[in-house]
């Protein structure tokens, strides 16, 4: 709960690319929220596999929707509340790139 409170405090405000501070707060995020039902290597749990080959295929637009608004009816939240536009984009994009590398 102390990681979702600082994410509140700590949103990163305007356009561009989270700060380098702010990208490892996303990265412990990953690895904590999203890990937590995900699996912390992102293959799979409560949650579906988010590795870069069960990625593949699709749509970067679509994730960044499902981040931001969740999947209802599954486990999965919506982080619009605690994450800006910037914030999402990088995490999607992160995943997308393969996190975490081997």
């Amino acid at each position: 709960m102390l990681l979702i409170a600082t994410l509140l405090v700590a949103t990163a405000a305007g356009a561009g690319s989270p700060t380098a501070e702010r990208q490892q707060q996303l990265a412990n995020l990953l690895l904590q929220d999203c890990g937590s039902c995900h699996g912390l290597r992102m293959t799979g749990g409560l949650g579906p596999a988010l590795t870069r080959a069960a990625l593949a295929g699709k749509p970067r637009d679509s994730l960044i929707a499902t981040v931001t608004h969740g999947r209802p009816g599954t486990a999965m939240p919506g982080w619009k509340a605690l994450l800006d536009e910037q914030d999402i984009a990088w995490l999607v994009d992160r995943l997308l790139e393969g996190y975490p590398q081997p």
